[in-house]
């Protein structure tokens, strides 16, 4: 008797899974969008959950090259971080910032010295810089009026952002990006992302916030530049870890850090344009 072979995942032309992907992308829209309908505690929590599931998968890539993240520190300071920030404003969340990182440095120090304790010490510096302290302004952003349509915005700017980029990416992409970067990603993407991107920031700025659609523009051309840019910085990190993803936790889009990497360089900016024109 002949056992025929299971059939692989459906992949689409962009190396996705993609009915996983719409899956998951879907349910993770309807999981923020809950918490953030019914009071601001829930989405505070959630980001607290996802960044300390970043944190667990950069320690993961960073143990590919013998660097140990001091984890029990950047747990704390990440939620540290979080709750000062929506409770404090930006003074607290820096001074959450530097207290996470100095914990971080004497808890490595204390488990050894040496040159091993210096690259720890300053990868666990960047993992605090790079994941809790920059999300932070997106609880920033919660802590200010309207807070639930200013952060409802900022994440459905960067859907539109990635689904304009793959769409047009898949359809027309024809000349890279980045080529020894990121192979799949173009300059056709890059437009879809810039024109979907400024639909969705056009519609929140004037239905969302009863603003001009001018500021819709600048954070939808904004958020696609600053997206690409994160997306792009973790692409290099992944390929110096030689990783295709950073981690399985989410179906068709890799890992937590997979979806976080582009929100989390874009969220200061759009913070600081609501801030001063909304």
């Amino acid at each position: 008797m002949s056992l025929d072979p299971v059939p692989a995942a459906k992949t689409s032309r962009a190396g996705r899974n993609l009915p996983a992907a719409i899956l998951v992308g879907v349910g993770l829209l309807g999981v923020v969008g809950a918490s953030l309908y019914w009071r601001p505690e829930p989405f505070v929590l959630l980001v607290i959950v996802l960044l300390c599931a970043g944190l667990w998968e950069l320690r993961q890539a960073f143990a590919r090259r013998d660097l140990r993240l001091p984890m029990v520190p950047l747990f704390v300071g990440a939620a540290g971080m979080i709750v000062s920030a929506y409770r404090g404003g930006p003074e607290a969340l820096f001074v959450a910032f530097v207290l996470t990182v100095a914990a971080a440095v004497v808890w490595r120090a204390l488990d050894g010295s040496g040159l091993s304790a210096v690259r720890d010490s300053a990868a666990a510096v960047f993992a605090a810089s790079y994941l809790p302290f920059l999300a932070g302004f997106v609880v920033l952003m919660l802590a200010q009026p309207d807070g639930e349509i200013r952060v409802a915005l900022f994440i459905l700017l960067a859907v539109a952002n990635d689904t304009g980029g793959y769409i047009a990416g898949v359809l027309l992409g024809r000349h890279p990006l980045a080529p020894t970067v990121s192979p799949k990603k173009s300059w056709e993407g890059l437009a879809g992302s810039i024109v979907l991107a400024t639909v969705v920031g056009v519609l929140g700025a004037v239905y969302g916030l009863g603003e001009s659609p001018i500021l819709g523009v600048a954070l939808g051309v904004m958020t696609a530049v600053t997206a690409t840019v994160g997306d792009l910085a973790e692409s290099l990190l992944k390929r110096d870890l030689e990783l295709k993803d950073m981690g399985s936790l989410l179906p068709g889009h890799g890992g937590v850090l997979d979806r976080l990497d582009s929100l989390v360089i874009t969220a200061p900016f759009v913070y600081l344009v609501l801030s001063v024109v909304a």
